[in-house]
């Protein structure tokens, strides 16, 4: 089944995915109990039919975490892909579930890092000061990571302040401006991603002394989660579990390719529906919200009313952000069209009268000067 699927892989020229059939093989000979999270989504799809051609002796087992907000379509395909591969994919039950986490620890704001730093800040009691960073720091000194996202800078006593931008706040646009204008009344948490994935895949991982983990993470998905990485592979340190991403190297163009080649089916989230991710319905860090609420209210209504009641004021919240970057943008774009004729007509907010007077009492003054030493030759 490999050399064929292997032989398809040079006849359409595609390198990505022969080198990574050829990795996974080679990864899963060295392991002895490899376990591979499934979540029912195009990646993963993909995921599963890459390593169940690679596993000659079937000792991969699957599972898939039910966050307790799941499409009736994705549990459809779960079935679909057992019946496929003849595999069986163990149902997890997270530690708790998304309504439970959102309850007790408060809504997922716009990304999982914005959520994390904004649950910090509000923790220590933060008021969303525009103050500088060394001012933050003696005022609440025991937030000092969360204070350097808010600030765009970093601080040590080696090198004192320096400026950052990858994880600042001024990776989204105006969201400082916003969060000041609009303080959030409302506790804002990451933890649902915590309790309901990160800490159900730790546990399956103890429970079958798993020594390798293999996920669905795309580099070029982009995000705080694959820019944590630099290659496919990661081993552990210590005795433990490595983790193999068999995709990582897959562009949007490898995916088609793969797909093509090897008939992968979606889910009808994809096919029916028309999303363009799966995972929890209606999570608030989805880009495309509105649209996937409005898909989601149209095919799966239960889930439609359960995603609002749980992540209501996160949706109402990201709205009224995105409506003002809009206003943001629009006068930044204003700023720079009227900038831009007074620089083409040679002139200056001073020759319209824009700068509230300074430039007429800079006149006055130097009209006063010119005149002095006429004053003082005629005395």
């Amino acid at each position: 089944m490999l050399d064929e699927a292997l032989n398809k892989c040079a006849d359409n020229n595609n390198y990505t995915i022969y080198t990574s059939m050829c990795k996974a093989q080679r990864i899963l000979m060295r392991s002895y109990s490899p376990v591979c999270s499934i979540s029912g989504g195009s990646d993963s799809d993909i995921v599963l039919d890459l390593i169940h051609k690679v596993d000659e002796d079937g000792k991969v087992k699957y599972f898939w975490i039910d966050t307790g907000l799941e499409y009736s379509a994705t549990k459809e395909h779960l079935d679909f892909l057992e019946q496929k591969y003849g595999i069986t994919i163990e149902r997890v039950k997270p530690d708790k579930p998304i309504p439970t986490c959102v309850k007790e620890y408060g809504v997922p704001f716009l990304s999982k890092y914005v959520s994390e730093q904004m649950m910090r800040l509000q923790a220590h009691g933060f008021q969303w000061e525009d103050e500088p960073l060394e001012v933050l720091l003696q005022k609440y000194p025991r937030c000092k990571t969360a204070l350097q996202w808010w600030c765009g800078e970093r601080y040590s006593d080696k090198d004192g302040i320096q400026k950052i931008s990858r994880f600042s706040i001024y990776r989204n646009r105006f969201l400082k401006e916003f969060i000041m204008a609009n303080p959030p009344d409302f506790p804002i948490s990451n933890k649902c991603c915590e309790y309901s994935k990160k800490k159900p895949a730790k546990r399956i991982i103890k429970e079958h002394d798993a020594d390798l983990d293999i996920t669905g993470i795309r580099q070029s998905e982009g995000g705080i989660r694959s820019a944590a990485y630099k290659t496919c592979f990661s081993e552990c340190k210590s005795k433990g579990c490595n983790t193999f991403r068999s995709v990582f190297w897959y562009t949007d163009g490898d995916k088609r390719d793969y797909e093509e080649m090897f008939g992968v089916t979606h889910s009808r989230c994809y096919t029916e529906y028309g999303l363009r991710r799966t995972g929890c319905v209606g999570c608030p860090f989805s880009r495309h919200i509105t649209e996937e609420l409005a898909i989601i209210e149209e095919h799966e209504p239960n889930l439609y009313k359960a995603a609002v009641h749980i992540f209501g004021k996160s949706y109402e919240y990201t709205a009224k952000y995105r409506a003002f970057v809009k206003e943001m943008k629009a006068k930044e774009k204003e700023k720079k069209k009227h900038d831009r004729l007074l620089s083409l007509n040679g002139t200056s907010a001073c020759d319209i009268g824009g700068d509230g007077g300074a430039c007429t009492a800079d006149r006055s003054t130097v009209s006063a000067d010119n005149n002095a030493p006429e004053i003082a030759k005629g005395a």
